[in-house]
């Protein structure tokens, strides 16, 4: 077992298929079977995790169905239900300069053109429309605001995004 400091769960592993070591698979990823392009996978909890590649997959019904070296027999593969299949962040695709990871986002500060610090990114999330920053407001904000919610909107109201500095300039009233 080894333990990552910087993995992110791409899906869970379910319940026995069958009795050759077969699991379910839940994958978190966009693309249904987008799970299988990335390999090995880190199975486990809580940062305590085995690497495991995946031998075969396949859909079944709605769903997917894979066989994991090592796991032969329907024990083996019930020792492993529930456990996160997880990556290491470096096995992610590099995006264009421009283009981020929400991951990344997460722990910036967002400031306003004025200067104005709204707080910092606590998660992103979707809703159909657009995506949404969810940002943990300073103890002291002026505007007695705990946590505000600023759409993702790149140009409209994310103006620059700052690697370096870790910041993300919106044009956003704050007290809104």
């Amino acid at each position: 077992m080894s333990h990552a400091s910087d993995t992110l769960v791409m899906g869970k592993i379910g319940a026995p298929y069958g009795v050759k070591g077969w699991v379910k698979i839940t994958s978190y990823t966009d693309e249904l079977d987008g799970i299988f392009s990335y390999t090995p996978w880190l199975v486990g909890q809580e940062g305590n995790t085995k690497e495991i590649v995946v031998d075969q997959w396949r859909t079944h019904n709605k769903g997917l169905v894979a066989k994991l070296v090592g796991v032969e027999t329907r024990d083996d593969a019930e020792s492993i239900k529930n456990l996160d299949i997880s990556i290491k962040a470096q096995q992610l695709p590099q995006l264009d300069g421009d283009e981020f990871y929400w991951r990344e986002l997460v722990g910036m500060q967002v400031v306003t053109e004025q200067g104005y610090n709204l707080g910092v990114v606590k998660e992103l999330f979707e809703t159909g429309a657009n995506d949404v920053m969810l940002i943990k407001a300073n103890l002291k904000d002026a505007f007695g605001q705990k946590e505000r919610m600023v759409p993702y909107l790149i140009d409209q109201v994310v103006k620059k995004v700052d690697r370096e500095a870790k910041t993300i300039q919106v044009d956003w009233d704050p007290s809104f």
